[in-house]
């Protein structure tokens, strides 16, 4: 039996960026063998965004970067070269997987589409990913994951009413995709297993995204409602909500409270001392009907409180609570801490650095981050020598010529 899930498996990662990146990373760190495609000329946007250890920047510097390319071997391959292409062709009979996240044209533009590249290896497995998947009138729109989340109706549906949007931060689709996209792969590798048949997978970020809008669509295919801005209201909630509590120092504290029924409310009045409070509050419809003026005597009632102190009193009453926490509290969170999720890995330019950990655990092959992510090119003489069989001097020639830039 495999020690790690998905050892012996070979991936030839063409992606970059968030989605395809983090899909791979799901197979790295499970065992599969990820040879990670990279160019100086079209440079993976990640490796020049903060943060930056010491905060100086430098392509080989990005904990964003290398928090999603963990457990990957990287080759240095300029692949508008045609001999670069020739190279990345002859990698493909030793993959099982090919991955790439680029729009349609490009693949096809290199003649490495899947009909192509399935003339190599048959049984080849290939997931491409873009924002509205290969075939249709947008599939040639480029864009990253914020054009995806207002594209996705995300923007449109956050906020406090008639304010400005105040979107889910970042990329907001771009976490939302891998998790898709690692399944599907797991399905066809299966399936591989079973019938030793490969095939072509397109994944569209617009369409895996949607389904985190599913209760909305529906409502609006069944009543003809349009979902608008809630704030952090709830249909079935109340209170429901962050509400800012007793500043420690300069640092705001606020914690966030849920109340499902009149019992926890009672519950939640008697640990904040019983305070006066308007009858249309005494029941839950009451209670939903009034959000605005709930927020705010929650608000008043909760401001000097210390958050910490009054999220024990809150859950031992039986009520749902916990502070609103900041990333240094998370990188000191006692039950992450127990469960290992902060991994110090030693980069090869960067040092030691805590990179975030497995959100799962498999009791027979448990995965891990078996190394830091790679600088640029780092192994790309390994690769062309052993696995391609290149000489030293067929290599320093094609870095002569432009083909490993």
């Amino acid at each position: 039996m495999a020690s790690m899930a998905l050892e012996g498996i070979h991936v030839l990662d063409f992606t970059w960026v968030a989605v395809g990146p983090i899909t791979t990373k799901y197979l790295a760190d499970n065992g599969a063998d990820v040879i990670k495609i990279e160019s100086l000329t079209h440079i993976d946007v990640l490796r020049a965004a903060p943060p930056y250890t010491d905060g100086k920047f430098g392509i080989n510097r990005s904990q964003f970067f290398a928090d999603y390319n963990t457990s990957k071997k990287t080759v240095q391959l300029n692949l508008s070269h045609p001999r670069a292409r020739e190279l990345a062709m002859r990698l493909v009979p030793w993959a099982d997987v090919v991955v790439e996240n680029f729009t349609p044209k490009v693949m096809r533009g290199w003649g490495m589409d899947y009909d192509h590249l399935r003339e190599l290896r048959p049984d080849l497995i290939m997931m491409s990913s873009c924002l509205q998947g290969q075939t249709g009138p947008q599939a040639m729109m480029p864009g990253f994951g914020q054009l995806m989340a207002a594209l996705s109706g995300f923007y449109y549906i956050s906020g406090y009413g008639d304010g400005d949007p105040a979107p889910p931060y970042g990329a907001y689709t771009d976490y939302i995709t891998p998790r898709f996209a690692a399944a599907l792969l797991m399905a066809a590798i299966d399936h591989r297993r079973r019938t030793g048949q490969g095939q072509y997978i397109d994944v569209s970020q617009f369409e895996a995204s949607l389904h985190f809008l599913a209760p909305a669509l529906i409502d609006y295919f069944a009543s003809g409602r349009v979902l608008q801005p809630q704030a952090n209201r709830s249909q079935r909630y109340a209170p429901h909500g962050a509400y800012r509590c007793a500043d420690e120092g300069e640092t705001e504290r606020w914690i966030s409270i849920a109340v499902a029924d009149d019992a926890q409310w009672n519950a939640m009045l008697r640990v904040l001392g019983n305070p006066a409070c308007e009858e249309r509050f005494a029941t839950m419809l009451g209670r939903l009907r009034n959000f605005a003026p709930l927020d705010q005597f929650v608000a008043a009632a909760v401001r000097n409180r210390q958050a910490w102190e009054l999220t024990a009193k809150l859950q031992e009453a039986g009520v749902a609570a916990y502070p609103v926490q900041s990333c240094l509290d998370l990188h000191q969170d006692e039950n992450l801490e127990a469960f290992g999720f902060w991994n110090w890995l030693e980069h090869e330019e960067m040092g030691a650095a805590p990179y975030m950990g497995l959100e799962h655990r498999l009791e027979g092959t448990p995965g891990r981050l078996r190394w830091a992510a790679p600088v640029m090119g780092q192994h790309t003489d390994e690769i062309l020598r052993d696995m391609l069989g290149l000489s030293e001097a067929e290599i320093a020639q094609l870095r002569k010529d432009g083909a490993l830039t």
